[in-house]
């Protein structure tokens, strides 16, 4: 699972940089998904990832409850930051038009499964 974890930081991260959606879009459903996390433990999780960005009060609240896997957190800030890296470094090669359609189909697809899902 470090290994699942570690690659699912990685992506995300390299497509919140080519996209410039915020991690926790991308996290929580992955969490949920392919980790088999609830969306409590998803979105505390998530919020541990993205610690610096997002904000330490948040996510210790989410913990104390018992709704973050501060291991898992870990593994996803770190393949986040060079997920990160990699993917803003790819988005300078994508075509203006082009990211603006990856970013509305990722936001589309996203928002219909949200709203379709029981």
């Amino acid at each position: 699972m470090t290994w699942l974890v570690l690659l699912i930081g990685v992506v995300v991260g390299a497509f919140s940089g080519v996209v410039g959606v915020g991690g926790g879009v991308l996290f929580i459903p992955a969490l949920v998904w392919l980790v088999g996390m609830d969306q409590h433990k998803a979105q505390g999780t998530s919020l541990g990832a993205l610690l610096g960005p997002v904000g330490l009060l948040a996510f210790l609240e989410y913990y104390r409850q018992g709704n973050a896997d501060l291991r898992v957190a870990i593994f996803l800030g770190v393949g986040f930051f060079v997920g990160g890296y990699l993917g803003g470094m790819g988005a300078q090669h994508i075509s203006d038009n082009h990211l603006r359609k990856i970013f509305s189909l990722t936001l589309i697809t996203l928002g219909a499964w949200m709203f379709f899902k029981r």
